[in-house]
């Protein structure tokens, strides 16, 4: 729908943007092409929101999949496309009005807990890499499993650095861009404080596994939200991302071209795929992420009779005694990825009443700057967390 063929061709349509302007309260020119790909993004990412919230409440409390619930979690494809494509087409239909401010505040909450999913996710990956790659260095007496550490930890690091350098190239002047200076050299200096704890003899003694690996990604993810933050200030000299308009009147034959596709919603949209696909298909050798995000391993006793009836051609049922994973969670959380890749698409805009184009806020600022502190949060609790409370297992 944002795609500039499909969008031009919708444009065209003498049905589109009739009736635009007074249906959004507006007057005069309207932005009809960003506009049309702004709705129908709201419309079919609500159509998927309302989708998985639905089946959120209704696998609430599935233990076994004796549950007659579970059979509809793991079968009646064609009737749950059914229902998907019924809602979306319906979304369509929802009047504007007050609509599209509404889902953008529902966008901005649902991505700011999707983005502590990410940074979760993140650390976790993170921490089974690093654990995999020292059990082989010393399974195997080799220095080579060490040196790789070394080199993605120095890589993450020099990513984080060099993200620093161009944001305040670009994104900051002289005497100018206050804010972007300060969000900057805060998660710089948060970054850095992160890292120093990481490797602090009492932590390490605590956590054997937690080093600068870990650290380093969560360096670079940061800075990664905070490039997400900056590219949504709303102040041309602050903000290169931000669209160029070029008119010379208020006649209406002026083009205004928003800017779906820049680099931040590009590495955003990849960023997002790989963490969805990590919520959908894998648990985590860490006990405490596996209760977070509502999973568990495989026992090896179910997993080798799995393999034993698929070797013979049957499909096993391994969640007679209790499901494997929380499908209401699992649910929610993509209920909560729909929101992100939402306000992902439409780079985090919406229409103005005033200017009657597509603008960013700093409502979205805020909202990314404040996840990429609560991230760091999350992040220093995991390591100081079997200190403060030596009594719980953390192993």
């Amino acid at each position: 729908m944002l795609s500039p063929g499909v969008e031009s061709h919708l444009y065209e349509l003498p049905w589109v943007c009739e009736g635009a302007p007074a249906t959004l309260g507006m007057q005069g020119h309207v932005d009809c092409g960003a506009l049309l790909g702004h709705r129908a993004v709201y419309r079919m990412c609500f159509a998927l929101a309302a989708f998985f919230f639905l089946f959120t409440l209704l696998m609430m409390c599935v233990k076994t999949s004796k549950d007659p619930r579970a059979a509809i979690q793991n079968g009646f494809w064609f009737f749950k496309i059914l229902i998907l494509l019924g809602i979306t087409v319906g979304a369509f239909y929802i009047p504007d009005g007050s609509f599209t401010n509404v889902w953008f505040y529902f966008g901005v909450v649902g991505s700011f807990f999707f983005i502590l999913i990410q940074l979760i996710l993140l650390v976790d990956f993170a921490h089974s890499w690093n654990q995999s790659w020292l059990w082989k260095a010393e399974e195997r007496d080799s220095r080579c499993w060490y040196a790789a550490l070394f080199f993605f930890t120095f890589l993450f690091y020099g990513i984080a650095l060099t993200a620093i350098a161009l944001m305040y190239t670009y994104y900051t002047h002289s005497g100018a861009c206050y804010e972007g200076k300060v969000f900057i050299s805060l998660n710089l200096v948060f970054c850095i404080c992160a890292s120093i704890v990481a490797v602090l003899p009492k932590v390490q003694e605590a956590q054997p596994n937690s080093g600068l690996l870990q650290a380093s990604v969560i360096t670079a993810y940061t800075m990664f939200i905070t490039w997400l933050a900056l590219s949504n200030i709303p102040d041309q000299k602050c903000n290169p991302n931000l669209p160029v308009i070029n008119t010379t009147s208020w006649d209406s034959s002026n083009v205004y071209t928003t800017q779906w596709w820049d680099a931040p919603s590009i590495v955003g949209l990849i960023i997002f795929i790989l963490c969805t696909i990590f919520i959908s298909i894998r648990s985590s050798d860490n006990k405490q992420v596996n209760s977070l995000m509502q999973t568990e391993e495989c026992p090896s006793t179910v997993e080798s009779q799995q393999q034993q009836q698929v070797v013979e051609g049957r499909a096993y049922d391994n969640e007679q005694d209790g499901v494997s994973y929380s499908y209401s969670f699992f649910h929610f959380c993509l209920f909560l990825a729909s929101l992100y890749i939402m306000m992902t698409l439409t780079n985090w805009y919406r229409p103005d009443d005033v200017t009657r184009k597509m603008v960013s806020t700093w409502t979205a600022v805020w909202v990314k700057i404040c996840a990429s502190w609560a991230g760091l949060f999350l992040y220093l609790w995991t390591l100081v967390a079997p200190l403060l409370l030596p009594n719980r297992d953390f192993s």
